[in-house]
């Protein structure tokens, strides 16, 4: 689960407020660090953000990670620590494609604040999540540029968000969705997205940079300076690399992974 509804509605759009950054949250930032840095596991370092999020003042910590592949249907890698009956609950009834929230950070990376008006088109949905406690959150998306993206979701059953706790606190809640991303990416990408590793060469970024300009195999060969069959050699071992069906699919993956020239 990426997020689950609530109340908390502001006077000012919450985009617009914006981020303090005082001395103890650098030093609450630099302790936090070391403490993630000492996490191997992506399951240690989720229950290190956790934590972190209930210093924060929230119950809930969840993190989505949204794959680049399959293309057609990305493949999303939940963590949380709800309530083990709504993390069923979520999965079964395919909350997942429904949720308010998980549709926001697919469209934007500005931080959102869990409101009535948000979950205006999914009242069931709010209701249910309340019911298990889930009433309070923000959540706030990241991406890279290996087209991988995720969110971070903090939530609690008390008190709703203020715009003063924002302020106080919004530095360390966003610096928090940052580092989740870049934590969690990197410890699951080598094992869920081998792909992602490839290391291509000169030759070959340069085939498939042409390849994606539409020229063909006997077009590249002539701007390279190099025969055919050497053009159509640097392309299958792209392909190779990047585990891709085809030269297109090869194209597209290079592009999503931002190796494309």
């Amino acid at each position: 689960m990426l997020s689950a509804p609530g109340c908390g509605q502001f006077p000012l759009p919450y985009d617009a407020i914006p981020y303090q950054r005082p001395l103890a949250a650098r030093a609450w930032q630099e302790q936090q660090l070391q403490a993630l840095l000492g996490t191997p596991h992506e399951q240690q370092f989720f229950k290190a953000l956790a934590d972190m999020g209930r210093e924060l003042g929230f119950d809930y910590c969840a993190y989505g990670l949204r794959l680049p592949f399959p293309w057609a249907k990305p493949r999303i890698v939940l963590f949380n620590n709800y309530p083990t009956a709504w993390q069923t609950r979520y999965r079964d009834a395919g909350y997942l494609a429904i949720d308010p929230t998980v549709k926001h950070g697919i469209r934007s990376v500005a931080p959102v604040v869990w409101s009535d008006a948000l979950f205006a088109s999914t009242p069931e949905f709010w209701e249910e999540a309340r019911s298990f406690g889930l009433r309070f959150g923000w959540a706030e998306s990241s991406r890279d540029a290996s087209g991988i993206g995720g969110m971070l979701t903090l939530a609690r059953s008390g008190e709703p968000l203020s715009e003063v706790e924002l302020q106080a606190k919004g530095y360390q809640m966003a610096w928090l969705a940052q580092v989740a991303h870049l934590g969690l990416a990197k410890r699951l990408l080598p094992k869920l997205v081998p792909e992602s590793q490839a290391r291509l060469s000169k030759r070959e970024t340069a085939v498939l940079c042409w390849t994606a300009e539409g020229k063909t195999a006997a077009e590249i060969s002539t701007i390279l300076h190099i025969s055919e069959r050497t053009v159509n050699f640097h392309i299958g071992n792209a392909t190779i690399k990047l585990g891709a069906a085809n030269k297109t699919a090869a194209v597209a993956r290079a592009a999503m992974l931002g190796i494309l020239c």
